[in-house]
């Protein structure tokens, strides 16, 4: 397969000369604009490197620096179809075309199986931090909300703020959980996890909290209240093809 350059203005078909300094992948906290940050999440997301991806895709390194880089790159088509199928998504889903779209819209496998993960597994799956899924009993009845989490020691904790739905968590017995659902591929899975939550009240641990969770509130604003879950329950399952 031939290679796709990057033919930008004054450039000519040869391999694009890197930027002074920059080395491999250590560009990774440049500008991006959607697209590029889409391409650089999903290729993370899957353990590649830029060099690895680009190859595949039969395009040079230096153009897909560039897409993932530049705000402005808009390439060709039959780039994005190679790059959608080397990330194993599609191009809608590169352009943010499904962004406002919950998951799941994708038609079942006709053969499916589903497996039952291990704690071990599940709490890989949670990762260090990410979006979940909070349910609470509230006077009006249960609601489920998204709080950004992190997992400490095993735990489950989120910053929020009093007064709001999620402190409302404090006290009770709650349900948390999180899921991942690709469309193209027919395939997820789910976890969920049950036990006690509570307030941080000590302010010693409620700042190393702070110090060791990478996930800060999507919701912004002043919200110094941590709650902390136990995670007595961990169950989850998978679904594959």
């Amino acid at each position: 397969m031939k290679a796709h350059t990057f033919h930008g203005p004054g450039q000519s078909g040869h391999e694009e000369t890197p930027d002074p300094g920059v080395k491999g992948d250590a560009a990774e906290e440049a500008p991006r604009g959607d697209l590029g940050r889409r391409i650089a999440g999903r290729r993370n997301e899957l353990g590649l490197t830029r060099r690895e991806t680009a190859q595949r895709a039969g395009m040079a390194p230096s153009y897909l620096r560039y897409l993932e880089e530049h705000p402005a790159a808009a390439p060709d088509r039959g780039a994005l179809l190679r790059l959608a199928g080397v990330l194993g998504t599609t191009v809608p889903d590169l352009a943010g075309g499904h962004v406002d779209l919950p998951p799941g819209r994708g038609r079942a496998a006709h053969s499916v199986e589903f497996t039952e993960l291990t704690e071990r597994e599940c709490r890989d799956l949670l990762g260090t931090h990410g979006v979940g899924r909070l349910a609470v009993t509230t006077p009006s009845g249960p609601l489920v909300v998204p709080v950004n989490y992190g997992v400490v020691d095993g735990a489950i904790v989120f910053r929020t703020a009093d007064g709001t739905t999620p402190a409302q968590a404090s006290g009770h017995q709650v349900a948390f959980e999180v899921d991942r659902v690709d469309d193209d591929l027919s395939q997820g899975w789910s976890v969920l996890v049950r036990g006690p939550a509570h307030d941080v009240t000590d302010p010693d641990e409620a700042r190393r909290l702070a110090e060791r969770v990478y996930s800060a509130p999507w919701a912004g604003g002043r919200r110094d209240l941590w709650i902390r879950i136990e995670a007595d329950a961990v169950t989850g399952r998978r679904i594959t093809v």
